[in-house]
């Protein structure tokens, strides 16, 4: 994570710098994306365990990487802040109009000029579109210095969207459109409740842990505690969650990821250019809306990231575990942590290169 998650937790300052741990994350994701391929390729009951710990599809362990992942973020949020955030009218117009307009449908257009031929494929990547990130983008957020109560508030409005929209969406772009325009139909059925059910476990818990350890804690000990001691200690946290969670999920699908290469190939590159596509729009709209570079990052992370956990819940329910659609759903995460953290990189860069701003202590520099 970034200085804030193993030093200050502080606005920027020119102290905020990033870890040992933070310098080496590639490697570390390198080395846990390796440890999962080889767990689950050698060490069979791995897999199998992680298969009987799943509830509705959902898998406990995955789940609590995720949470541990997360909490440390949002305990980091100023929610006193977040008022000016929602006042922002051009950030929250065009977060929505990334997330729900132009997503799904470039992912929906993507899935059908790379994969014409292949249906369970095609639908898989047309859910993963659909399915609006709220966890890990707060980790890909916080590393490229981005703005985390804007961060927080997006994710809390994609939240409200993905319960009332999913279901929505799913038959618009599976049912109606592709009879629109003649080409194959397939039906999605998901309930609201299972949608609301994993915004509340992915989004919910950690945020009210995260706000609630902020209040608890700066009404006893102060701010400057909180923000000096407390963080420092919990924020490492963030990037063993996530670290754990890639383990995971590389063991639970290595087998057919190594035993289907040619496949995930496939899958793999519509979403290469899903990823980049959509990052790169978010952020060349914040700049030409003129919103600070934090606010610009924070709005393409958001828009380039996706809820691999509910599409994969879904794909899972609806087609079954074995499905082309449930392998498309895992390949997205596989796809997007690389691509992501690269992202982070090219982020750091454009805040000196197009924004003219120190990152780390959003400070003008000069060209």
């Amino acid at each position: 994570m970034t200085a804030a998650t193993s030093t200050s937790a502080t606005a920027p300052s020119p102290t905020r710098r990033l870890s040992t741990l933070d310098r080496w994350l590639p490697l570390w994701i390198g080395l846990a994306m390796v440890a999962g391929l080889l767990l689950g390729q050698f060490v069979p009951a791995v897999s199998d365990l992680l298969v009987t710990l799943e509830v509705g599809g959902l898998s406990i362990p995955i789940a609590v990487g995720l949470l541990v992942m997360m909490y440390p973020v949002l305990a980091k949020v100023r929610y006193d802040k977040i008022a000016a955030v929602t006042g922002d009218k051009k950030l929250l117009v065009s977060s929505l109009v990334l997330n729900w307009i132009a997503g799904p449908a470039l992912m929906f257009a993507l899935a059908w000029v790379f994969l014409p031929n292949l249906p369970e494929y095609r639908t898989g990547l047309i859910i993963v579109g659909l399915a609006r990130c709220i966890a890990m983008v707060v980790i890909w957020n916080d590393l490229a210095c981005g703005d985390r109560e804007a961060a927080a508030v997006l994710v809390a409005i994609n939240s409200v969207f993905q319960v009332v929209a999913f279901s929505l969406l799913g038959w618009f772009y599976l049912t109606v459109l592709p009879g629109w325009l003649g080409l194959d139909t397939q039906g999605l059925e998901i309930s609201v409740g299972q949608i609301a059910l994993n915004v509340l476990i992915f989004l919910g818990i950690p945020l009210v842990a995260g706000f609630a350890s902020r209040l608890i804690g700066e009404r006893r000990k102060g701010r400057e505690w909180y923000e000096r001691t407390f963080l420092p200690r919990v924020g490492p946290w963030a990037l063993y969650g996530l670290l754990f969670t890639i383990v995971l999920l590389f063991a639970l699908q290595g087998e057919q990821v190594i035993a289907r290469p040619g496949d995930v190939a496939r899958i793999a590159l519509p979403l290469l250019v899903y990823f980049a596509v959509m990052w790169f729009a978010g952020l060349f709209t914040g700049k030409a809306l003129g919103l600070t570079y934090a606010r610009s990052s924070t709005l393409a992370f958001t828009a380039a990231g996706n809820n691999f956990e509910l599409a994969i819940a879904v794909a899972i329910g609806a087609f079954g575990a074995a499905s082309g659609q449930a392998l498309a759903g895992v390949v997205g995460p596989l796809i997007e942590v690389p691509v992501l953290v690269g992202l982070v990189y090219v982020s750091l860069w454009a805040a000196r290169a197009w924004f003219r701003t120190d990152p780390v202590t959003g400070e003008r520099v000069t060209p």
